[in-house]
């Protein structure tokens, strides 16, 4: 598995604690120092947006992404995946400006773009474009498969 822009690494070490060895990432991984020592999980330090794709040649059976944009990425993590590889990807989107942070718009997801970045690749499991207003917080979710 894994763990894109892990920030503090709450989904690594959840998924390492279910059995899956995760490969946790993050530009800086100073906030996820007390969990370095979790079983299962490798942490790298990586630029995500200015250098080469550190994991080139990698497949992983899952990849999840949560709070975290890079347009650039999406078709690298897509071809990130191992056959029948799940992609698990929740952000931001447009509306969440009107909420708070992130206002950028290079940071937020234009409707359905998590479904058009998928089509013709992924199977969608499962997707939701939502207000959330009682959180303070517009997402998109998608859960997709590589056949």
């Amino acid at each position: 598995m894994l763990d894109l822009a892990c920030g503090g690494g709450r989904h690594a070490v959840f998924l390492a604690g279910r059995g899956h060895p995760v490969t946790a990432v993050d530009r800086d991984l100073g906030l996820s120092a007390a969990l370095r020592d979790t079983p299962g999980v490798s942490w790298l330090a990586a630029d995500l947006e200015g250098k080469p794709w550190p994991l080139a040649g990698r497949r992983f059976g899952g990849v999840v992404v949560t709070h975290y944009l890079h347009r650039p990425l999406l078709p690298v993590l897509i071809d990130s995946l191992a056959p029948g590889g799940v992609l698990i990807y929740e952000t931001f989107t447009l509306g969440q400006a009107r909420y708070g942070r992130p206002r950028n718009p290079a940071h937020l997801l234009l409707p359905g773009e998590l479904l058009e970045a998928v089509h013709g690749r992924l199977s969608v499991l499962g997707f939701e474009d939502v207000d959330e207003p009682e959180q303070g917080r517009c997402m998109q979710r998608l859960c997709a498969r590589r056949p």
